[in-house]
């Protein structure tokens, strides 16, 4: 049977902020995620916004070429300024339907800083995972330690006896996108 070379070797799907956020940083990380999504050879699944980190994200992934697998919400189509150039765009009802179809279409979710809906996000995946629903990667980019205080809450947490210890091995935090990148190529392997 010949070789599938239509789908990417693997897809990433990223959820980060439409916000760009203070920190000039971050918006670097989401530049530098993007192209190094597009150097592997990997497509990028996200939010379809064109504003923001998701916005920084899609056009760095774009124009390095990568395949690009955008997620919207009809509601925040005007909003998050639906970026309508992408490889694929599905338009959804509603959230939950947004998270579903973009979690079904990737092989590992990467959490860039982003506000309450990034960290909706993340708590999702991350309660699928710890009932056994999945076992894709799930990292953080804990670039300029903006994680920190999250990583300390998911600890209190545990440390409280709401969560078993194992929770804490069901994401792992990484300090820059060189990390990410590394820990992507382990985890896909």
């Amino acid at each position: 049977m010949p070789a599938d070379f239509s789908r990417p070797a693997a897809s990433i799907c990223v959820f980060c902020g439409a916000r760009p956020g203070k920190d000039p940083a971050h918006a670097e990380a989401g530049r530098a995620t993007g192209r190094m999504i597009a150097a592997n050879g990997w497509r990028l699944v996200y939010g379809a916004g064109d504003v923001g980190l998701m916005g920084e994200v899609a056009r760095s992934a774009q124009t390095a070429g990568a395949a690009t697998f955008g997620v919207i919400p009809t509601h925040l189509m005007r909003a998050e300024v639906g970026k309508r150039d992408l490889t694929t765009l599905v338009i959804t009802e509603d959230m939950h339907e947004r998270k579903k179809v973009m979690f079904m279409n990737s092989d590992a979710i990467v959490v860039l800083p982003g506000g309450a809906g990034s960290l909706d996000e993340f708590f999702e995946v991350l309660t699928w995972a710890q009932i056994g629903l999945h076992r894709k990667p799930i990292f953080l980019l804990n670039e300029q330690g903006y994680w920190q205080p999250l990583i300390g809450l998911l600890d209190h947490i545990v440390d409280q006896g709401f969560a078993d210890a194992s929770m804490l091995g069901l994401f792992s935090p990484v300090a820059d996108v060189a990390a990410l990148q590394a820990a992507l190529r382990a985890a896909l392997s």
